[in-house]
Order: C-alpha cells, then sequence, then structure tokens
C-alpha cells in the first residue's frame, strides 16, 4: 500500500506535467501587451467639453424657440411633461429663480445655471435619456433656446449659437464662491509624480 508522502509526490508531479504541458500550448506573448497609439483625429469625437463661462467650445450651429419646441415635443417630452415643467422621470425645469436661498429650493437650469452653455454641455452629453449625444447641434441650440424661453430668460425670437448663448445673463451667476480650499487647488502631474495616496505619499515625501 502506497504512503500518503508517496501519493502526495505522485499528485504533484502529475499537476506539475499537467501545467507544463497547458502552458505550452498558449501562444506566444506578443512584444506590445495590448492598445495601439491613438492619434488627436481618434480622439475629437470625445472631445467636446465647453468652457461654460465664456463658451468656448461651442460648435456651429443654431436654434430657435420655435424650432426647440418641435425637439422638445418629438424627443423630451415623453420624461419631461408638458412645457417643461414635470414628467414622470424628471422634475420641472422651469421656475424656481430666486429660490436658491430658500426652502425648498426649485433647481431648474434658469434658477441654478451661473452660465448658459452648461445646458448645452449637458443635453448635448446626455439627452435624451434613452438615446445620448443623438441630438444634431442645431437641436441642441434649439431646444436650449426653449427651455430658456419658458425661463423668461429670452425672447421668442432669440437666435442660440455659440455667439449668442454666452451672452445671456443668468440670474445665479454671481451667487457662486470660489472653492478656495488646498485640497481643490491640485496641479497636473506630468512626470516624477508622488504615488497616490497618504501613506504612499509620506513614503514618498520621507524619501526627499
Amino acid at each position: 500500500m502506497l504512503s500518503v508522502k508517496l501519493c502526495g509526490a505522485f499528485a504533484s508531479a502529475l499537476f506539475l506535467t499537467f501545467g507544463a504541458a497547458q502552458a505550452s500550448s498558449y501562444p506566444e506573448r506578443p512584444d506590445v501587451g495590448f492598445g495601439q497609439p491613438i492619434s488627436e483625429a481618434d480622439i475629437q469625437p470625445w472631445n467636446i467639453d465647453i468652457h461654460t463661462p465664456s463658451g468656448a467650445g461651442l460648435p456651429p450651429g443654431e436654434g430657435t424657440v420655435a424650432q426647440g419646441r418641435e425637439v422638445y415635443q418629438a424627443r423630451c417630452l415623453a420624461c419631461h411633461g408638458e412645457k417643461a415643467a414635470g414628467g414622470p422621470v424628471y422634475g420641472t425645469m422651469v421656475g424656481g429663480i430666486g429660490s436658491m436661498t430658500e426652502r425648498p429650493r426649485v433647481l431648474t437650469p434658469g434658477s441654478m445655471y451661473p452660465y448658459a452653455p452648461i445646458l448645452f454641455d449637458y443635453t448635448r452629453r446626455a439627452m435624451p435619456m434613452d438615446a445620448p449625444q443623438s441630438l444634431s447641434n442645431d437641436e441642441v441650440y434649439a431646444v436650449s433656446a426653449y427651455i430658456y424661453y419658458l425661463n423668461e430668460l429670452i425672447g421668442e425670437d432669440f437666435k442660440m449659437n455659440a455667439e449668442t448663448m454666452p451672452q445671456i445673463k443668468m440670474p445665479n451667476r454671481d451667487a457662486f464662491i470660489v472653492d478656495d480650499r488646498p485640497d481643490a487647488q491640485a496641479e497636473r502631474c506630468m512626470s516624477d509624480c508622488p504615488p497616490i495616496g497618504t501613506v504612499a505619499d509620506a513614503e514618498w515625501k520621507a524619501g526627499d
């Protein structure tokens, strides 16, 4: 009868032999692990951020309140309700101006946003919820015009585009303060960067 030690040694040898056979059947590792170079042209479709205080980055295009009403009826009504007063998915996008110091506050693009281009930036990225980024630039400008018209911030004949949108004076523009906390003053590090994390960071500084 084989001893327990002998059985264990036999099982280990069998496992190592099987593992070696499996490893030899794997394809050779390529010189490059994964990925490929990416160009500025490749990144461009995702490079859609907008500097909302100035409107820098707003694309070409234009829309009117009347056009925006049509876009809203077709693409936004089901979630936001008639005249953006609230629907089954989202609350109102109209009103609340002057309520930011009250309880309850009414948070809408008109009452909350300090800069008008924020609405374009968010709508283009995230709306409609079931098909984000499916609206054209003209449609986003138009529906933005409609929403700001409903908030009584622009007239019905306003033409919304990259030049006119940043000029809209938002009611809540001057109610924000600069975040001067030290941890909010981070600077981008591109080389010789300290490790991330408090313990590793302390060790890295101690080694200087």
